[in-house]
């Protein structure tokens, strides 16, 4: 079985630190093999609040992947903005903009989504979109397959429209038609599982709520998600997305929803 935990929105600077020592208990709690970090690490790119996140991710105590966001772009220092936008990043998340996982159960695929030119939007390229397909399509039956972008590629409100990954639409039909299992993403504070109609074949977006930040959206709490594959009292064959929220009467994580899903396999 591969466990996977998934962080999003930490927004270091606004971080609470109840909920950081409750997020590093349910990480020992429950090892996950893998770590990822869908962007908006920090709330303004500065060094410090580079350094806390990455000495937080470093407690949850397993390797990382971890994709910037658009707040991991300095906004007001424009000259680093336009000419070294993630230098503060790589300095602290190591050399790699787009990393990738591949064992024996997990393939996943990282795409760096900002655009240094763009305030919030993200994007996707037709070179991105193809570069991960191909990788796809080389993906094992047995492997679970994650795409993780920053933005959202589908929305359960009409208020989130506006937040969309740009080139969604040809992403989605491209990684759905090469294997994609889930898409992974945060940005909007939202926690939720989407089935995205109208593919080649069944694909799942994953969004992620805001793990430790102040920043919570309409009153919901801080939430992660851990996906299991391959767990023994699961279905055959069935991916468990399970919604871990903060309690704050319980000062902890709770499971708030299980959804599992059936990636398709020829």
């Amino acid at each position: 079985m591969s466990l996977v935990l998934q962080v999003s929105d930490t927004h270091f600077g606004t971080e609470q630190p109840p909920v950081v020592e409750a997020l590093v208990a349910l990480a020992q709690q429950q090892r996950p093999d893998l770590l990822l970090l869908s962007g908006d690490i920090t709330q303004r790119a500065r060094p410090a609040q580079f350094r806390a996140a990455r000495a937080f991710m470093e407690r949850l105590g397993a390797p990382l992947l971890a994709v910037p966001g658009n707040h991991d772009i300095p906004l007001l220092d424009l000259w680093t903005r336009l000419r070294r936008p993630y230098a503060r990043y790589l300095a602290a998340f190591g050399p790699e903009l787009e990393p990738l996982h591949s064992s024996p159960e997990l393939l996943v695929l990282c795409l760096n989504t900002t655009r240094p030119w763009r305030h919030k939007h993200g994007e996707v390229s037709a070179a991105q979109i193809e570069r991960v397909a191909q990788r796809l399509e080389a993906a094992t039956a047995a492997q679970l397959r994650v795409v993780v972008v920053h933005q959202p590629v589908a929305v359960i409100r009409s208020s989130d429209v506006v937040n969309l990954l740009r080139g969604h639409e040809a992403a989605l039909q491209r990684w759905a038609a090469a294997g994609a299992d889930l898409v992974l993403g945060g940005h909007i504070h939202l926690p939720y599982v989407r089935a995205v109609d109208g593919l080649a074949r069944p694909l799942w977006a994953v969004q992620a709520g805001t793990a430790v930040s102040a920043r919570v959206r309409e009153g919901l709490p801080n939430s992660v998600n851990l996906l299991r594959w391959g767990a023994p009292h699961a279905s055959p064959g069935c991916c468990q997305i399970e919604q871990w929220d903060y309690a704050a009467a319980q000062r902890a994580f709770v499971r708030a929803a299980v959804t599992e899903v059936r990636p398709a396999r020829a």
